[in-house]
C-alpha cells in the first residue's frame, strides 16, 4: 500500500488525457497502424529535427532494425561503450556481429571518443555512442571519426528525447537515432520505440521491415481497390506499435514542456544541495549540452566514508529509494569472455547511484531527499 508521502523511484507521468486518448483510438476501430501512428512519427520527427521517423514495438526491435537494413552481421565488429544498459550490446550480437567495448569520459559517463578510434579496425562497421542517462554524447567528434574510416553512426538515445547538442535537438544528429519510450523514459507509451532519421530509403526501408517485409502498410492500403495486393520482397519482422501507443504518445507530446520543466526544477534542486556535499558528486553538465534528466546519477567519491553501497542502504531505511549507476555490460556472463580493460567505466559502474527522478516528485518528496542526502555527511 502507497500513500501519497511515498517516494516512488520512477513513475510515468500520465492522467486522463492519456486515458482518454487510448479510449478513443480503442473505439475508433483502427488500433494498429493507421492515422494516430502516422501522426505521432509525424510529430515526434518535427521535434527531433529529422525528416523521417519509424515507430516500433521498443528500442531494441528498432536498433536492431537499423543494424540490420545496414548490413550489419556476422564478421562485423561494432564499437559500443560497455557503460549502458545491456540491450545496447545485445542488438550487435542479434544481427551477428561483435561487440568492440569502449571506455567513457568519467565526467559525462558518455564515450570516450580517443579510445573509440584507437579500438578501430579493418572490421569495424559502426559506432553505437550513447546519450548515457540523457545527456548527449560528443557526436560531433563520433560523425568525424566514422566519415574518415567510412562507419556507420546509430546513436542510442534511449534516454534523450529532448535533449541538446549545442542547441541541436538529439535525433538529428546521426545517420540514425533511436529513442525508447519505455515507462522511465520522458515521454512514454508503456512499451515502444522511434527511430529518426534525413535517409529517406532507410526509412522507407525500416516500415516494410517491421511489419514482417510487407511491401504496402495497412494505412496505404485503405481505399485502395480489392485487387491492389501486397508484395513481400524480403523476409522481414513483427517489430510494430500499436495506434493505442501512438495515441497515448501524442497525449505525452501534448505535456512534453510540463514533463521537462517537472524534471528540471527536482535536478536543479538537487545539483544545487549536492554542489557543497563533502563525499557525493552531483552530475557535471557541459555548457553546449541541455540535458532531459531522465534519470539523476551521482557519483560518490574515492575518499567517501562510506561505500555505494552502504549510503544506498541508508537512503532505503530513509524511505527514499535509489538504484544502482548504468551497469557495465562487460561484467555480465555473455560478455565476460571477452575481457575488455575498461578502467574508467568499472569505477564509474561502481561509485555511481540514482536518485528518484520523475515530474511526480513533489516539493515535499523534493525535500525529504535532500534531507536525506545530507543527514550522510
Amino acid at each position: 500500500m502507497t500513500t501519497t508521502d511515498d517516494i516512488a523511484f520512477s513513475r510515468p507521468y500520465m492522467g486522463e488525457a492519456e486515458a482518454t486518448a487510448a479510449a478513443q483510438t480503442v473505439m475508433s476501430g483502427w488500433i494498429v497502424g493507421g492515422p494516430r501512428l502516422a501522426e505521432f512519427e509525424a510529430r515526434f520527427a518535427n521535434l527531433c529535427g529529422a525528416k523521417h521517423a519509424v515507430g516500433v514495438s521498443n528500442w531494441t526491435t528498432g536498433a536492431f532494425l537499423v543494424l540490420h537494413a545496414l548490413g550489419v552481421g556476422p564478421g562485423d565488429e561494432v564499437l559500443v561503450p560497455s557503460l549502458t544498459f545491456i540491450a545496447t550490446v545485445n542488438v550487435i550480437r542479434h544481427v551477428g556481429a561483435t561487440p568492440v567495448f569502449v571506455d567513457i569520459q568519467p565526467d559525462t559517463f558518455t564515450i570516450d571518443v580517443d579510445d573509440a578510434r584507437s579500438k578501430i579496425t579493418p572490421r569495424t562497421r559502426a559506432i553505437m555512442p550513447v546519450d548515457q542517462i540523457g545527456l548527449p554524447c560528443d557526436i560531433d567528434a563520433i560523425n568525424d571519426i566514422a566519415a574518415m574510416h567510412d562507419l556507420l553512426v546509430l546513436d542510442d538515445a534511449a534516454c534523450a528525447f529532448a535533449s541538446r547538442n549545442r542547441s541541436r535537438p538529439v535525433g538529428s544528429l546521426a545517420m540514425s537515432t533511436v529513442f525508447s519510450l519505455h515507462a522511465r523514459k520522458i515521454i512514454s507509451t508503456a512499451e515502444g520505440g522511434m527511430i529518426t532519421t534525413d535517409d529517406a530509403d532507410l526509412a522507407a526501408r525500416l516500415r516494410i521491415l517491421r511489419h514482417q517485409g510487407m511491401s504496402l502498410s495497412d494505412f496505404a492500403r485503405h481505399g485502395m481497390p480489392p485487387t491492389v495486393f501486397e508484395s513481400y520482397p524480403e523476409i522481414g519482422f513483427n517489430f510494430r506499435i500499436t495506434d493505442i501507443a501512438a495515441a497515448i504518445g501524442l497525449a505525452q507530446l501534448d505535456r512534453l514542456e510540463e514533463i521537462l520543466m517537472r524534471r528540471a526544477k527536482a535536478a536543479e534542486a538537487f545539483t544545487s544541495a549536492l554542489n557543497a556535499h563533502p563525499f557525493i558528486i552531483p552530475p557535471n553538465v557541459p555548457s553546449h549540452l541541455v540535458h532531459n534528466w531522465q534519470s539523476y546519477q551521482v557519483t560518490v567519491a574515492k575518499d567517501s566514508p562510506l561505500t555505494r553501497n552502504e549510503i544506498m542502504d541508508r537512503l532505503h531505511l530513509l524511505g527514499i529509494p535509489t538504484r544502482r549507476g548504468v551497469m557495465a555490460s562487460h561484467r555480465e556472463p555473455p560478455y565476460a569472455e571477452i575481457k575488455a580493460n575498461l578502467p574508467v567505466t568499472e569505477r564509474i559502474a561502481d561509485a555511481t547511484f540514482q536518485l528518484p527522478m520523475h515530474p511526480g516528485l513533489t516539493d515535499t518528496h523534493i525535500h525529504r531527499i535532500i534531507s536525506a542526502m545530507q543527514s550522510l555527511s
